[in-house]
Formats: structure tokens, sequence, C-alpha cells
């Protein structure tokens, strides 16, 4: 079983689009010239950035909806098609992939070793998984967010990878602090902020101080690199079988 959560462009904050979309950006620059596979690609505008460098995109969703949103979008880019699959049994071809990217889609699945599994059968031998989560201190199999079926530690993430995966390599995503980030930290004598300050007032009160919040970030906010992970926002993590240096 899969949840979503379901970004839309034209109806989401834009630093909250960027912040998804440097991902795609991030795998852009190591899958120039490859046939790709996108999976849970919701509405497709991440595979639309992909598509721009990359030999074909397929991008794949198990949503209905979505696949026809996105057809009808990007209609008309003869190297980017979309399909409805379920990520866990995809349907695809065996070795077909060059590269397979999967962005804040496996905490929502709810057997991550099948889920890795079946990305496996589709990537050629050679082939190379890019995948992000969100970073948690400790890893849950209840977490809050109701969307999700399981979060990990960086540690825990690493280990599940590597049992998939030979080589792992892991970066972070970070952003520039906003406004309301130190508006929140200011208050948080306890610890307590995510519980007793809710986010739409520290959004007002960076706001009202002329402040900037997560919603208003630009791509240029926000990186991914190697180093300092324990401060990572998300995991952003390059395994293959193969010696594959990003």
């Amino acid at each position: 079983m899969t949840t979503v959560e379901r970004i839309i462009p034209a109806d989401t904050p834009p630093g909250i689009v960027a912040l998804h979309l440097k991902r795609y950006q991030f795998a852009r620059e190591h899958t120039v010239g490859k046939q790709v596979l996108d999976i849970a690609c919701g509405v497709g505008y991440g595979s639309l950035h992909l598509a721009e460098a990359c030999k074909q995109v397929v991008g794949a969703d198990i949503d209905w909806a979505a696949v026809d949103y996105a057809r009808q979008q990007y209609a008309g880019r003869e190297n980017l098609a979309f399909v409805q699959a379920d990520a866990m049994r995809t349907g695809l071809a065996e070795s077909q992939f060059d590269a397979v990217c999967s962005f804040e889609t496996i905490e929502h699945v709810g057997d991550a070793g099948m889920f890795l599994s079946e990305i496996k059968r589709v990537l050629k031998p050679e082939g190379v998984l890019i995948v992000s989560t969100p970073r948690v201190e400790r890893s849950d199999s209840r977490p809050a967010n109701p969307y999700h079926h399981q979060e990990w530690s960086l540690a825990d993430f690493k280990r599940l990878l590597r049992g998939s995966f030979r080589n792992v390599e892991v970066f972070g995503q970070f952003r520039r602090e906003t406004g309301a980030a130190r508006w929140l930290k200011r208050l948080d004598v306890l610890g307590l902020r995510k519980w007793v300050i809710p986010l739409w007032l520290a959004r007002q009160a960076a706001r009202a101080a002329g402040g900037r919040t997560m919603a208003d970030l630009h791509m240029e906010d926000i990186f991914i690199r190697r180093g300092e992970l324990r401060r990572a926002s998300e995991i952003v993590a390059v395994a293959s079988d193969e010696n594959h240096r990003v």
C-alpha cells in the first residue's frame, strides 16, 4: 500500500515546489543522456525537468488522475511518457533503465524492501538509484505524518539501501534558515516548539518581522551536498552496484 501527498505547482507555494525541484536538478546533473524512470512522479513537473537533459524519461504514478494531468500538461515532448503503475509492481520491463529517481516516496510505501527490489529489477545491472527521504533523529515506524509508513535516521537509511545496493553515497539537502525558523528558535526554551507553537503562527510572526518563510524560498536558497548530514532536512542518496562516484 502507498499513501500519497500531492504537489501541484500551480496550487503550491513556490518555495515548496523549489524544495522538490532541487532534488530533480541534482538528479538531472547525473543522468544526462540516460533512460530514466521517475517513480511516483505525481503530476509530472519533475519528470519534465529530467527530460530536458535525459535521453528518455518515463514518469510512473499509481494515481490515474495524476497521470492524466501530466499527459495533458506535457503532451508533445517525444522523450517523455507517463504510465499508471504501482511502485511496488510497476509491470515495466526488466533491466530497462539507466537510472531510477524516487523522491520523497519510500517513506510512503508499506514495504521498503519490496519497493527497492522492484527498482533493482527495472534497473540495468550498472544502473543507479537516486532517492530521497526526510531525515529524522530516530527511525520511526509510526511517524506523526499520517501519510508516512516509516521514517529513517541517517544511519538506518544507509543500512536499508546497503541491503539492496553495494555502493551508497549519501548527501544532505539543506535550506537557508528562514525568519519563521529563527523566530521559533528564540521561543524554543524547552525544545517543545513543534508541539506548542503552530506553524501558521510562526509564519505570521516571521512575516510581521520582515522575514521569509519556507514558502518564500528560491532554488538558490537550497543546497544538496556532502557533510554536516545531521543538520540536513532531507537525505539524498545515490545507490548502485557499480563504483558510481558523484
